[in-house]
């Protein structure tokens, strides 16, 4: 009996060392299984983090272009709000005038760029909308695939919940280190969970706050979609300015008729005068390039003949003496002053030549010449009615009385009268400035002037109504685009 007891000990006894062995070697391989889960999930996890990484590197580049974008903005709103306030002061007069369509073309291209700026930040807001909508999708699936695992998990956990069945399968282990082992599976896969859970919690408040952002630039988006509707009604409005300063001065034509070919006439006599003057001065600088040469000549002359002299001094003495014997002694020699390449005989000295070059190295940042705005560009204008005005240089409006000062440093050429009022010529090694219809002038004819000196003040403009001055640019003979050497 007691055997027949024995050996059912033993049998269950062995039943229950396979049976831990068996949930043993299924367990590993449910860790192994766990394990490669793991590294799986942990490449996935790795992935959507460099995604993010990179997504986030993109958003740290986009401040600066908003930002620019911004600023851009604020600087276009300052000039409407300038150029509101000069064509307002141009209707305190009953009349229209063509400085008032100036003001208003000008607010107009402004008020075009504006709707360009938020046109460009509409974009931006959609790539943004764009990629975040990308990194929810992203993100989604990534937490699904998070769930999917943690629950596979969970049901194994669930089909082996027994704490028995747990220390039976350590306490069954062949060996010390087999149960140590064991351990280590229990404590890695229960590590395994917990880690599962974690990256689901931190995964659902990512997304969380990528869906929050998502919401916010689409309420952005609203928002300047709206702005972009009020700047749009607001070009309306000034197009119907434009229109009704357009119809009346239609209805004025002959009045602008007389007003421009009398300008025509006052720019012919401009541009005559200007020729002369630069026709002088070249006479001048080649008549001084002449001079230096012939004294260069004289001298070089001067210096053979005295050379000779004393090559002749020397063979009589020789010969005196019996000797054949060479003297050493040195005997002047022509220098060539090395003349450095120049294309222009204007600027003919070192003075004259960094003054031209510092000059064409402020091309697009000289300061303008007098306070206010454009009325008429470089080169051909269009006036309602059909009426067609070439301007020599760029024609700007301002108060009458308005200091005018020199864009550079340089030389006045000449003061002269076109008409009632004066005009200023400053040369800039090959270049010149000129200054018209100034009421008054400040400087003469050989004066260097400086960057930023008052010359003169604005004398009134063709209309009556307010100020203006000429202001054009030489290049030598030949007339230039102001406004792209002018600051912006």
């Amino acid at each position: 009996m007691s055997l027949t007891r024995n050996y059912h000990i033993r049998s269950v006894f062995q039943g229950t060392i396979k049976r831990n062995n068996y949930y043993f070697h299924c367990f590993v391989a449910e860790a192994s299984i766990a394990s490669t889960n793991f590294y799986l999930m942990g490449k996935k996890i790795a992935t959507f983090f460099i995604f993010l990484l990179l997504i986030q590197v993109s958003y740290a580049q986009q401040p600066n272009e908003k930002a620019a974008l911004q600023n851009q903005r604020e600087q276009l709103k300052r000039e409407i709000d300038q150029t509101e306030k000069l064509l307002n002061e141009t209707k305190k007069t009953a009349k229209v005038s063509i400085g008032q369509l100036s003001l208003i073309n000008r607010k107009m291209d402004l008020q075009g760029n504006v709707i360009d700026n938020i046109n460009d930040q509409i974009k931006n807001l959609n790539n943004d909308i764009y990629t975040s909508q990308l990194e929810v999708n992203k993100m989604k699936r990534a937490l699904d695939t998070l769930k999917q695992e943690y629950a596979k998990s969970m049901v194994y956990a669930y089909k082996n919940r027994s704490n028995y069945d747990f220390i039976n399968f350590i306490f069954s282990a062949h060996s010390f280190n087999d149960a140590i082992k064991r351990v280590a599976y229990l404590k890695s896969y229960r590590s395994y969970r917990e880690m599962q859970a974690e990256n689901i919690v931190k995964t659902q408040t990512i997304l969380e706050d990528k869906i929050a952002i998502l919401s916010g630039t689409k309420k952005k988006k609203d928002i300047v979609l709206n702005e972009k509707g009020k700047e749009l009604d607001q070009l309306s409005v000034q197009q119907k300015e434009k229109a009704d300063i357009v119809n009346k001065l239609k209805g004025k034509q002959k009045e602008l008729t007389s007003i421009v070919n009398a300008k025509k006439k006052q720019d012919a006599k401009l541009k005559n005068s200007i020729a002369a003057m630069i026709r002088r001065e070249i006479e001048i600088a080649k008549a001084e390039a002449a001079r230096k040469e012939e004294a260069a000549r004289k001298e070089e002359a001067r210096l053979k003949a005295l050379k000779k002299n004393n090559d002749n001094t020397t063979a009589k003495s020789d010969a005196a003496n019996n000797t054949t014997t060479k003297t050493n002694a040195p005997t002047p020699t022509v220098k060539h002053e090395a003349k450095p390449a120049s294309t222009s005989v204007l600027v003919n000295t070192e003075a004259d030549r960094a003054l031209n070059a510092s000059f064409e190295k402020n091309k697009g940042s000289l300061p303008w010449p007098v306070n206010g705005f454009v009325i008429s560009h470089f080169g051909l204008n269009k006036l309602p009615g059909n009426i067609d005005y070439y301007n020599q240089g760029v024609t700007i409006g301002s108060k009458v009385g308005e200091p005018v000062k020199a864009v550079f440093d340089g030389e006045v050429t000449l003061v002269s009268y076109i008409g009632d009022n004066q005009a200023v010529y400053i040369k800039h090694g090959k270049y010149f400035t000129v200054y018209n219809n100034l009421t008054s002038v400040s400087v003469q004819k050989g004066t260097q002037v400086k960057t930023g000196q008052t010359i003169g003040r604005a004398g009134e403009n063709d209309e009556g109504d307010n100020g203006s001055i000429d202001f054009i640019l030489m290049k030598e003979s030949d007339n230039v685009n102001p406004e792209s050497w002018l600051r912006r």
